[in-house]
């Protein structure tokens, strides 16, 4: 069934022609001006050969030519391939190839530093240069078209492609303003990667609510809690890294009163950071959410935000969560229910049979509920290392550990870390001293993204196994005291 309604973008220039829809520290676009640049990007975009249903990647950071090359392929119908700017080329050819983009769209610095042998490759400022040409421009949304694509790590060693439809994000805004809320003098300070669902969520979120967002192209500690005064701003997503560095920034000050909500993801607080939220009586809205669910699907509300500090709180409206193959304790894996979750990944129908049950996706994270019907995450998917916000699966850097020489065995744990909340390290068996911690190092430098790649490595006679052969990283993760 069809469901469609006009264009988010074009339905806002419509309805607020003159409001901010974009700020950057260096120029501001209203709702009109977006979409009027986005329009004529699209028919540049579509000079090249760029046609409805075309899968399009795009590697950015931040910047106000990424959003309105997002509006302009939506304008197009075509797929948007959102690619992390910190992979490794390697990484980013597999991306490429397994998304089954036709066209790169990237950045001038982008294009020299990660050198991709992809045929049909141009610049922000190449498409500019372009003569527009007469292209048929989409004038409504289809809610079951997707949208955009984005890879999460997967426990295999290789990231997994989720498309997101309209559909999917539409729920996802949907369910945070039916929770957070919705003023005339919202603004939202997007510094999250828009490459990650929770920053792109925040660019979508705007054109939904006709909301203004004041755009970091690049995160800056010291420059946000000045951003946060002057532009006046309201709303602000951020990982743990960012609010510890927030509240280190701020020292004696408060927010302003007019910052009404702090929405934080990407994995667990520690307690003192907690703490210093109570104290300063910060609005901190904890949440919970995987690229799955196109962004949060639980999330704290403002009369729960301090009563219920550590809990991610409850399921976003329509969505549905319960905690399958409890123990004694009630602590099970959180499976969640929602137009908002994926329908699938793409070109694996092993991990969709894996993931899904009788309509529930299977997080493989672990959690509880409290007797209120709270959600406490206890493990993001027990060998997930989150560091500073991005997601480490530690399957994929042992597979590239493996493939050096001398090595015979590895394994990859994550250590808790006050400013990233965890690093990777590795253990590893070698057969020969000729195999150095700098030397493994430097090879991972050549194939995996800096954030993935360990901080320590320790050489072992063996590893811990189980009955089946199976290395066991929990008493890995207790050795980490003794390297401390």
């Amino acid at each position: 069934m069809n469901q469609t309604m006009p264009h988010w973008l074009s339905k806002q220039a419509e309805l607020n022609p003159y409001k901010i829809a974009i700020e950057t520290n260096a120029k501001s676009l209203t709702f009109l001006e977006l979409k009027n640049e986005s329009q004529v990007f699209a028919k540049k975009l579509a000079s090249f050969g760029v046609k409805q249903h075309a899968r399009v990647a795009v590697l950015s950071a931040n910047h106000l030519d990424m959003v309105i090359a997002i509006h302009a392929l939506s304008y197009l119908n075509a797929v948007v391939v959102l690619l992390n700017t910190r992979l490794s080329k390697q990484e980013l050819h597999y991306q490429l190839e397994q998304s089954e983009a036709t066209f790169l769209i990237l950045t001038e610095g982008l294009k020299d530093e990660k050198n991709l042998a992809f045929q049909k490759q141009k610049t922000f400022q190449d498409v500019r240069n372009q003569h527009e040409v007469d292209a048929s421009l989409s004038t409504h949304i289809d809610l079951n078209v997707p949208f955009t694509m984005m890879f999460t790590s997967g426990t295999t060693g290789l990231p997994k492609g989720v498309i997101h439809t309209y559909g999917n994000h539409w729920w996802s805004a949907i369910g945070s303003v039916l929770n957070l809320g919705l003023t005339e003098k919202d603004k939202w300070l997007l510094m999250l990667p828009m490459f990650h669902v929770g920053g792109l969520s925040i660019l979508i979120r705007s054109v939904i609510y006709g909301m203004s967002v004041y755009l970091l192209e690049k995160y800056d500690a010291q420059f946000v809690y000045r951003a946060i005064v002057q532009k006046r701003i309201t709303i602000l997503s951020v990982v743990t890294l960012m609010l510890r560095e927030l509240l280190e920034e701020m020292g004696k000050e408060e927010l302003p009163s007019y910052v009404r909500c702090l929405l934080l993801g990407g994995g667990s607080v520690p307690d003192d950071l907690l703490q210093q939220v109570r104290e300063k009586n910060i609005p901190l809205f904890q949440s919970y959410g995987l690229t799955e669910t196109s962004s949060q699907i639980v999330t704290l509300s403002k009369e729960d935000a301090l009563e219920k500090l550590g809990s991610a709180g409850k399921p976003l409206f329509p969505a549905e969560i319960k905690i399958a193959n409890q123990n004694h304790e009630g602590v099970g894996e959180i499976w969640v229910k929602g137009p908002m979750v994926m329908d699938g990944y793409i070109k694996d129908e092993t991990a969709n049979k894996l993931a899904f049950e009788n309509g529930w996706f299977k997080t493989g994270d672990i959690g509880y509920l409290d007797s209120e019907g709270f959600l406490y995450v206890v493990d993001r998917r027990s060998d997930l290392i989150i560091s500073g916000g991005e997601n480490i699966y530690p399957s994929e850097v042992e597979n590239k550990i493996l493939q050096l020489e001398y090595v015979h065995e590895a394994a990859v744990v994550g250590k808790k870390d006050d400013d990233w909340g965890q690093v990777p390290v590795a253990f590893v068996v070698r057969e020969s001293d000729q195999l150095s911690e700098k030397t493994i190092q430097d090879y991972l430098k050549d194939v995996l993204a800096t954030y993935k790649i360990p901080k320590k490595i320790i050489f072992r006679e063996s590893l811990p196994k189980n009955a089946s052969n199976k290395i066991m990283r929990h008493q890995l993760k207790k050795q980490l005291g003794e390297h401390s």
